[in-house]
C-alpha cells in the first residue's frame, strides 16, 4: 500500500506569523478575498509583496 496523506511541498513553510485586527478590519479583508476566490491569508501576502516591490 502506498503512502498516504498531503504530498510534501516543494518549500516547507515554517514560520506563522499572526495580526490582530478589527471586525470591520477583518470584513473587509474578507470581502476582498472573497470577490477575487482566494483566501485572506493569500490577499495578505499579496499586499505584503506589493508594499516590498514599492519600496525597493
Amino acid at each position: 500500500m502506498g503512502k498516504r496523506g498531503r504530498p510534501k511541498a516543494d518549500e516547507i513553510k515554517e514560520r506563522i506569523v499572526t495580526i490582530r485586527m478589527s471586525e470591520a478590519e477583518y470584513h473587509m479583508r474578507k470581502e476582498y478575498s472573497d470577490k477575487r476566490q482566494q483566501t485572506v491569508t493569500e490577499t495578505i501576502k499579496t499586499g505584503v509583496g506589493l508594499l516590498y516591490k514599492t519600496c525597493k
